[in-house]
């Protein structure tokens, strides 16, 4: 939850809007940071922690749940044994609540789009 200092900025949205706002936020966040980032199957559990942790830094973020998929693995088949991180890669939810408002939203690859998609999941 926020410290409700910044209330005057959203006043224009509602509580549901706000918390849409929160995650969809949070997850270019999570985009923009990580994208690239050397990543290898020893380092993926220290990587899905640093990116959930960071995560729920945010505002109003409640939960963070991050998964980590090497597909094939034939990009670790080199001599150094890592890749680097992808949009296709991840499945990450971002649970987001202001004032009782919660939001699911999703980032993961969908094969039928060729693309890492980022969505909002559900609202309740």
């Amino acid at each position: 939850m926020s410290s409700g200092k910044d209330e005057k900025y959203f006043k224009n949205i509602s509580h549901r809007e706000r918390a849409i706002f929160e995650g969809a936020i949070t997850m270019g966040a999570l985009f923009h940071q990580f994208i690239g980032t050397p990543v290898s199957k020893e380092s993926a559990k220290a990587l899905k922690n640093a990116i959930k942790e960071s995560m729920e830094l945010q505002p109003c973020i409640e939960e963070v749940d991050v998964r980590i998929d090497f597909g094939d693995s034939s990009g670790l088949e080199n001599e150094y044994a890592y890749v680097s991180l992808t949009g296709e890669m991840l499945d990450v939810k971002v649970v987001s609540n202001y004032h009782g408002k919660k939001a699911v939203t999703r980032m993961h690859y969908i094969e039928e789009l060729k693309y890492p998609l980022m969505y909002v999941e559900s609202i309740y």
